[in-house]
């Protein structure tokens, strides 16, 4: 063989790869071409769904908002999402209410959406397909205030400056506050927040009690009333409409602010940003916040065992549940809520199967869903504990845990906001469910 004639066959091998490839081409751009971008399809699911914490300022360890911020953690999003880590929204979708006011979560569309976004490349796609930018709050901003039209809150109640050491046991700070108010005040919104992005690295829970002289509340026990509790990854409560909590002048706030240490001194304040009705206009309804134990002041949970404890509480009237947060620590696995009615029937409100302790969500149950309950029912709350190495946030399961207030013990317990009713109302209340659920059935063909 010559060396023309290997040079020739060389051209041919060449020719016919080259052939092969352009064969190829038109299928891999059509893929390519069919995948999701960011631009046009993840951008809006991120804005939606993400970027309330996933920005700059904010409490979220990255930004989300621009391809140039995102790409970099493409990997990471599409762990997180596909075992459904984030957005944090961990109740059970089989069981229970499942129609919500703040549903954070990703449909099963979005969630393949952004798997094969990740899966294609990354690929950024048109610039020009953006969405608009979604305008946020400077610093940590107020969530509530824009939908009152406001810049921030109508008052602003802070409690005392707290320095925590950068290695100490956990601490807590139960100083009062004065509330400031001269005059009867509705209130229909409250946010809570440390005062700064890295106060959050400290404060596990703040709780803000109420107290004040009110001869026709129900009976306290002389205890001051729990007003709103804020934990990690907690927005605040908008209260439904008609429905507000009431301030007297002279009332005082009481705080229970728990802090942990995180290995640098910090110091922080806790701030609660109050929203009022407009002068005059006062809600048909009052809600109260409870908290509904499953195990108080009592827990045995062995080393390498998954534990249950069971708790209890009557209404006393007819009530409407606005909504539902579950209360752990590091062990926690699950907590369920269900109504034994005076029937003896018994109905799943709402399940967490997999509790996360880096996030205290509270589920806001939507208007045409939130459970109507008769007075006399029974409200039980059922939590687990996963004392095992299959728990990832637990420290060591070999060590015997009992009931506490560090991080390191256990408690279990329910926040749930209650509107009780009068006998008439709640009737009327039912009446108007069953009409609403009667105009949006579909007629059988």
């Amino acid at each position: 063989m010559t060396h023309g004639t290997i040079r020739r066959s060389g051209q041919f091998a060449l020719g016919v790869f080259a052939l092969g490839v352009a064969l190829a081409l038109p299928g891999v751009a059509r893929a390519q071409a069919s995948a999701p971008t960011f631009s046009k399809d993840v951008a809006p699911i991120f804005q939606e769904k993400c970027e309330a914490c996933h920005r700059a300022d904010s409490i979220a360890p990255m930004s989300l908002v621009t391809y140039q911020e995102t790409r970099p953690w493409a990997r990471a999003i599409k762990a997180r999402v596909a075992d459904h880590t984030m957005p944090p929204w961990d109740i059970d979708k089989t069981v229970g209410v499942q129609k919500f006011k703040n549903d954070r979560s990703l449909s099963d569309a979005e969630v393949e959406t952004i798997l094969r976004w990740v899966d294609a490349g990354a690929p950024q796609g048109d610039p020009k397909a953006m969405p608009a930018a979604r305008a946020w709050p400077e610093d940590q901003g107020w969530n509530f205030a824009k939908l009152f039209g406001q810049k921030e809150p109508d008052m602003i109640i802070k409690s005392h400056s707290f320095t925590m050491p950068a290695q100490s046991q956990d601490a807590w700070d139960k100083r009062m506050t004065p509330s400031g108010i001269t005059e009867p005040r509705w209130v229909r919104a409250i946010e809570i927040r440390p005062v700064t992005v890295k106060g959050r690295k400290i404060t596990h829970h703040a709780i803000a009690y109420l107290q004040q002289d009110e001869p026709e509340a129900p009976p306290s026990n002389g205890l001051p009333s729990f007003f709103m509790e804020w934990a990690v990854g907690k927005q605040g409560e908008l209260m439904r409409p008609d429905t507000g909590k009431l301030l007297l002048p002279g009332s005082k706030f009481v705080w229970d602010i728990h802090y942990s240490q995180a290995g640098e001194e910090i110091t922080s304040q806790v701030e609660m940003g109050l929203y009022f009705y407009p002068k005059g206009e006062e809600p048909k309804y009052r809600t109260s916040l409870s908290l509904v134990p499953a195990a108080l002041g009592t827990m045995d949970i062995r080393p390498n065992t998954v534990s249950m404890a069971e708790g209890f509480m009557v209404l006393r009237e007819g009530a409407r549940i606005e909504s539902y947060q579950p209360h752990m620590h590091l062990r926690g696995k699950a907590m369920m809520v269900e109504a034994i009615l005076p029937t003896g029937q018994r109905q799943v409100i709402s399940l967490v199967s997999n509790f996360n302790f880096n996030w205290m969500t509270t589920y806001v149950y939507a208007d045409d869903a939130a459970p109507l309950l008769p007075k006399g029912t029974m409200l039980k709350i059922t939590a687990w504990h996963d004392n095992t190495s299959a728990k990832k946030t637990n420290p060591d399961p070999n060590q015997w845990v009992g009931w506490g207030d560090r991080t390191v013990d256990e408690m279990a317990h329910a926040w749930i906001n209650i509107v009780y009713m009068k006998d008439e109302d709640f009737k009327a209340e039912q009446e108007k469910r069953r009409a609403a659920q009667t105009e949006t059935q579909v007629p059988q063909q």
